[in-house]
């Protein structure tokens, strides 16, 4: 508590005139005491002067034991004022001692309080990392890898039961919407992907080439191309640029509408938001994935004739024939059967972060970030145990 004594120090004048112009922060001391005195436009029109003030009050923090802030000759306050006075505040609380802030009017006292609830960020720990420190952070990524999984599983089981819901009772499934995003997944996507994958195509094509040419096997580079693109590339280059792309974009919508409490109104007016905002995205996905794929691969291996044509002299008629003989219904089928698992996974991961977003724009930009960045570590991995399985069973 206050020494009440402190309220009657010459000098100190709690709200009986209001002094105008240049900022300043008078220090008035007695006994264990210090009182500073705020006056003047603390506004952020006085950037440089506030900073250089509350840069050398700051110093005296532990100085005192009691320190308070008297703001009621401060004539003119802003969100740059406030923040410095709360910022001066926090300095100078020490040893379980709270600094006080005294005489804000009422004007003022909702902004510093508003700018008092915004949480401080932690202090840098500057001492050597500990075993027990490092354990801790394992611990903890151990436990968010645990949380992530779990919202998934979750999120698959919801949009699974959805599409259950939809089955029993086909009137609730929403087409123009399914249609909708098909078109925003799949055919706008469609420029993007050939092009990539063309110039993947053109691209391990000319280096197939460069290399084998030194062994006289030019021709084999048809086989590494037929192979590559039909089982693995194509499929994972088009998962990772839809993880990017589309996976990015369901995480904004999602996260805008949870601001914008949209989501919290769906279920006040009885819809699942489930069943309207995540069923025709997930379905669009995966309808759009294996579609892309096929394209994406057709470009691929385009692109790669006429590298090898114009560069590495093998002939259109050559390279279809080698091709026909090199690749098997196997490859294609194999390229397929991922897209529909990727595309399944990339919608989880982006509905999953976009109804994690908060009410800020800073966690919507990290959910975004968060939702392509895990979208495109699922792909790989699943693109691995893909390969594992698909090798054990001999396709």
């Amino acid at each position: 508590m206050l020494d009440p004594s402190l309220l009657h120090w010459p000098g100190i004048g709690w709200g009986v005139g209001i002094v105008s112009g240049d900022p300043t922060l008078e220090r008035i001391a007695r006994g264990n005491g210090l009182a500073l005195c705020a006056a003047g436009s603390w506004t952020a029109r006085f950037a440089p002067d506030l900073e250089r003030i509350v840069a050398d009050a700051e110093k005296l923090a532990g100085s005192r034991p009691n320190i308070f802030i008297d703001v009621s000759q401060v004539s003119r306050l802003d969100t740059f004022g406030a923040w410095l006075i709360e910022r001066l505040r926090r300095s100078l609380t020490q040893g379980g001692v709270e600094a006080k802030i005294a005489g804000l009017s009422a004007n003022y006292s909702t902004l510093v309080d508003e700018v008092r609830r915004v949480k401080a960020s932690p202090a840098l720990d500057a001492s050597p990392v500990s075993l027990t420190g490092m354990l801790d952070q394992i611990g903890r990524s151990v436990a968010g890898v645990g949380a992530t999984l779990v919202g998934l599983i979750d999120m698959l089981g919801a949009v699974l039961a959805a599409g259950g819901r939809v089955l029993i009772r086909p009137r609730g499934f929403r087409l123009t919407s399914t249609v909708h995003h098909l078109e925003q997944v799949c055919w706008r996507a469609v420029p993007i992907v050939v092009l990539i994958t063309f110039l993947i195509g053109c691209i391990i094509a000319q280096q197939g080439i460069f290399h084998f040419r030194q062994f006289g096997a030019d021709i084999f580079v048809v086989d590494m191309l037929g192979v590559l693109v039909l089982r693995e590339i194509g499929v994972l280059l088009v998962a990772i640029m839809v993880a990017g792309r589309s996976g990015s974009a369901y995480t904004a919508e999602l996260g805008s509408m949870k601001m914008r409490e949209e989501i919290d109104a769906l279920r006040t007016m009885g819809f699942d938001p489930i069943e309207v905002l995540i069923l025709p995205r997930m379905l669009a996905l995966v309808l759009a994935l294996p579609i892309l794929a096929f394209l994406g691969a057709m470009a691929a291996l385009y692109g790669g004739g006429l590298v090898a044509w114009l560069y590495g002299g093998v002939e259109p008629e050559a390279f279809l024939l080698r091709l026909r003989d090199a690749i098997s219904i196997n490859h294609f089928t194999v390229g397929l059967i991922k897209a529909p698992v990727m595309a399944a996974v990339i919608g989880i991961v982006a509905c999953v972060e976009g109804l994690a977003v908060q009410g800020s724009a800073e966690s919507l930009g990290q959910h975004t970030t968060s939702s392509v960045v895990k979208g495109i570590f699922f792909v790989i991995v699943m693109d691995g145990v893909f390969a594992i399985f698909f090798a054990s069973i001999g396709m």
